[in-house]
């Protein structure tokens, strides 16, 4: 991180850095922002560059871990470059603001790791965590409530949610893509048409097809029968996992592993948000080190999640949230489909308590005898199921331009 004066030479080190070098890390946790002496973390963006990486062969072979994608939902190469660019670019959002990568951060596991759940346009509350996009393509139900079986056609919930990208129309997005020319003419060559509802959601689900990432010390070590990949902490880690019951839900298949069974569990987690709704606060925060004292309650942000019951209509369904996949989860913090869990560490207590028990809650929750040491083997293993690609991703990310094609760096 720099810590100099923003400088003509402190900019050129940082591009020269980012050139160079990358490393997917937890961006700016805000510890220490109640203090005075608080420093961000953050990088300056307009500071990054990075490398394109030829994606279309990518999705074609995936790394070590991952099953082969069918051949007709491979993304070909011209319409992966075009989808990245639409993913930074802000003027898919209603004011030209926001885009898609701004609460899928490249850096951060393509999901965000600052905020519990992402701020939308305008400032606009957002109740649900930011899912990761590693892996996406073998998703056959997307969103924590699996809405949408279609990620050329998922596009449209963020880019028309009032509190995320704030259009008010498909019509209105093609219509402000339709009149940019350098869009109007890449449309035309890597679809043989224009800009449409349908080319825009194939453009972006080309690019989050192609973010594939595996081969990670795990995948060697239990798949490429390298013994010596991971260390005995990770072996015995992943013994756990399997003993106590977590691979009933993440699951392993034959020859690869999605560390999910697409399926809907009640973990508790909605159920303790529902429980707490309406606390109120009489402290806020409002820059780092100033925190002021007010003399009436304010309300805390809250919208009543039914989860997966929202989209059923089945009571059965309540607080019940699709199963996510375990890989590369040691950058996706924090965790659940509300934030709720800062840390892995958190996320293996809560389980290991036993959940919040409830009339509902998925059975296979209960109280579990982990000891200090079986816990930091669990998390040893989910850190060894960080793909080998990480930062090749993050680095292809920021070769498209950041923002718009007009006001970018």
């Amino acid at each position: 991180m720099w810590r100099g004066p923003i400088t003509s030479q402190a900019v050129a080190a940082l591009m020269l850095t980012a050139c160079c070098t990358w490393a997917v890390t937890p961006g700016d946790p805000r510890d220490g922002y109640e203090h005075a002496h608080y420093e961000t973390a953050s990088r300056q963006l307009s500071a990054l560059r990075g490398s394109a990486l030829a994606l279309a062969e990518l999705a074609g072979n995936p790394p070590l871990g991952l099953p082969p994608l069918p051949a007709e939902r491979l993304p070909v190469a011209a319409a992966i470059d075009l989808g990245r660019r639409l993913f930074f670019d802000r003027r898919l959002s209603a004011n030209a603001t926001l885009s898609c990568a701004m609460c899928h951060v490249p850096e951060q596991g393509f999901t965000q790791n600052e905020l519990k759940t992402p701020v939308g346009i305008e400032g606009r509350f957002v109740h649900r965590n930011a899912p990761s996009l590693y892996n996406v393509a073998y998703q056959e139900a997307l969103f924590h409530d699996g809405r949408e079986d279609d990620l050329a056609n998922q596009i449209w919930a963020p880019l028309l949610a009032a509190n995320e990208m704030g259009n008010a129309s498909r019509e209105a997005v093609v219509e402000r893509l339709g009149g940019l020319e350098e869009y109007e003419g890449e449309f035309l060559r890597v679809f043989g048409d224009g800009i449409s509802a349908a080319t825009l959601g194939r453009a972006l689900a080309s690019y989050q097809t192609a973010l594939l990432s595996a081969d990670s010390p795990f995948d060697r070590w239990y798949f490429g029968g390298e013994a010596d990949a991971v260390g005995a902490e990770v072996k015995r880690g992943f013994r756990s996992f399997v003993n106590e019951g977590c691979a009933t839900c993440h699951q392993l298949q034959t020859g690869h592993a999605t560390f999910t069974d697409g399926a809907y569990h009640d973990t508790g987690i909605g159920f303790l948000a529902a429980a707490s709704a309406g606390t109120p606060a009489r402290r806020l925060q409002i820059a780092p080190g100033v925190i002021i004292d007010v003399e009436t309650d304010i309300a805390t942000p809250h919208v009543e999640d039914d989860g997966r019951a929202a989209v059923t209509g089945d009571p059965a369904d309540r607080w019940r949230y699709r199963t996510p996949g375990l890989r590369n989860v040691a950058l996706s913090a924090p965790y659940m489909h509300d934030g709720s869990l800062a840390t892995l560490e958190a996320v293996i207590d809560y389980y290991a308590a036993g959940g919040a028990p409830h009339d509902g809650q998925d059975a296979r929750i209960r109280p579990l005898s982990l000891g200090a040491d079986e816990r930091a083997d669990l998390v040893a293993f989910l850190q060894a199921l960080t793909g080998s690609n990480v930062d090749a991703l993050a680095g292809d990310a920021r070769a498209a331009p950041i923002g718009d094609t007009h006001h970018g760096p």
